[in-house]
């Protein structure tokens, strides 16, 4: 049954600062708690989630935890067309914007060992990032750098994952042990600003290339952006969650009072 619980833990981040511990005696505002045997415990999960997104949006300074508004990814690596001078680009430094104003729709808790699955839906998403080009685009040279712009409407992410429950000093712990994320998006909306000293015509070609070949873009972005989120989640949840034991926000039957 404590396996019912997964999916809201590993969404919900805490940093604990030295060795103190979140409690049941000391529950802080944006924990909202889930009980064994609720029947709606699901919908209870959902609700947890959706509590935090304000106090993920602004931080929490007592527990030391940043905004994630924005938050930062290091780099994508994209190779756009092939041949010896293909066109490629770097994405560096990227800002990413609206993750926390996402909404759940479809929930599977972990049981017998299957993993757990996830729906979510973020309206929108915007990057902003340092770009790098190198190669030929179209017949023009396309070296040079500048400034990335992209806006992704409509996004829906499916998580899947494993857990396992490890006991330290007599209290009941989840380790995320295996996270995929897979994402589609609707709609985009990708440009370059400022590439190699304003060159005009560079940019334009650029932009042109983005906007009559954004899902293709996309989908070479896909395997980089999905290793790269699942890595993000599972370093964030593994290192908090050492500090939260199961019990505080699924409290099991035993430790209900009538």
């Amino acid at each position: 049954m404590i396996l019912r619980a997964i999916f809201a833990f590993c969404f919900i981040g805490f940093y604990i600062n030295g060795q103190e511990i979140i409690s049941a005696d000391n529950l802080p505002p944006y924990v909202k708690q889930c009980y064994e045997g609720d029947p709606q415990v699901i919908n209870c999960f959902i609700s947890a989630l959706h509590h935090l997104k304000p106090y993920l949006a602004s931080g929490i300074k007592e527990i030391e935890l940043p905004t994630v508004e924005p938050f930062l990814m290091d780099e994508l690596s994209l190779s756009l067309t092939g041949g010896p001078n293909g066109y490629t680009i770097s994405l560096k430094e990227m800002m990413i914007y609206g993750a926390s104003n996402f909404s759940m729709s479809k929930l599977k808790l972990s049981e017998n060992g299957k993993p757990f699955e996830a729906q979510i839906n973020i309206p929108s998403l915007k990057i902003n990032a340092r770009y790098q080009s190198s190669g030929v685009l179209i017949i023009l040279p396309a070296s040079g750098n500048g400034t990335f712009l992209g806006q992704f409407d409509d996004l829906d992410c499916m998580l899947k994952g494993k857990v396992s429950i490890n006991v330290k000093d007599g209290q009941r712990y989840l380790h995320v042990d295996a996270l995929h994320v897979d994402l589609t998006v609707k709609k985009m909306r990708m440009m370059v600003k400022n590439i190699f000293k304003n060159n005009r015509i560079l940019t334009e070609a650029i932009n042109l290339f983005l906007r009559e070949n954004g899902h293709e873009v996309f989908k070479v972005m896909l395997p980089q952006l999905r290793k790269k989120l699942a890595g993000l989640f599972m370093s964030i949840s593994n290192k908090l969650l050492t500090h939260v034991p199961v019990d505080v926000f699924y409290v099991p039957l035993a430790k209900q009072t009538s």
